[in-house]
């Protein structure tokens, strides 16, 4: 009798544990600590932007438009990136030097790029996070019969993300890229001689992760 007691008590003790050994080793959940933070594969931009207008002699303001990329994650501090903007209405701040009121550009200048960057970003403090990319692609000036009609471009930037959620994000960036065009109005006696210039950019948008 007493080994069959013995017994019964050594097989309910192991029985009563069970259930708090089971709940220990669940999976966390997803807001638990131990899963650390939530990663995305893609991440998309979308802004308003600025862009200096260096290669149009005579210009007088820079044009304003918008800032599209989309970028695929490597990791946690390496992405590539797929950039495109375009540029068009001039951003007018009062009269001309001659105190004209004449706020035009020479021509009908317009700006689009498209570019390819790879990017490294990292966490900086809290919920700010910081970028730098560099990257190789085309630009078109339009409205200015600029020579070529299409030139390779590149160059350099970063910028700073405040995150509002793992998903969402508010970015500021600024970027400065060259191409090569020959000046306004040159011709073929000049052979159409290319100009190197850099432009100055900044945008202002919001981040989304998926």
């Amino acid at each position: 009798m007493k080994r069959i007691f013995l017994s019964t008590i050594l097989a309910v003790v192991p029985a009563l544990f069970m259930p708090l050994t089971a709940i220990s080793q669940e999976t966390p959940t997803a807001t638990g600590p131990e899963r650390g933070p939530v990663t995305y594969k893609y991440e998309v931009y979308a802004g308003w932007g600025y862009s200096s207008l260096n290669q149009v002699n005579q210009s007088r303001y820079g044009l304003m438009g918008v800032d599209l990329s989309l970028t695929r994650e490597w990791g946690k501090y390496f992405g590539l990136s797929l950039m495109g903007n375009y540029y068009k209405p001039p951003l007018n701040v009062g009269a001309n030097s001659a105190g004209t009121g004449n706020n035009s550009n020479p021509g009908d200048p317009s700006i689009y790029e498209v570019l390819m960057e790879p990017e490294i970003h990292a966490p900086i403090f809290g919920r700010v996070s910081g970028f730098v990319h560099g990257g190789m692609g085309a630009e078109h000036t339009g409205g200015e019969a600029e020579t070529p009609n299409l030139s390779f471009a590149g160059g350099f930037g970063g910028g700073l993300t405040y995150n509002l959620s793992s998903r969402l994000g508010v970015r500021l960036s600024g970027d400065k890229l060259g191409a090569a065009f020959s000046l306004r109005n040159n011709t073929s006696e000049l052979g159409y001689s290319p100009h190197r210039t850099w432009n100055s950019s900044a945008t202002i948008g919001l981040v989304y992760r998926f």
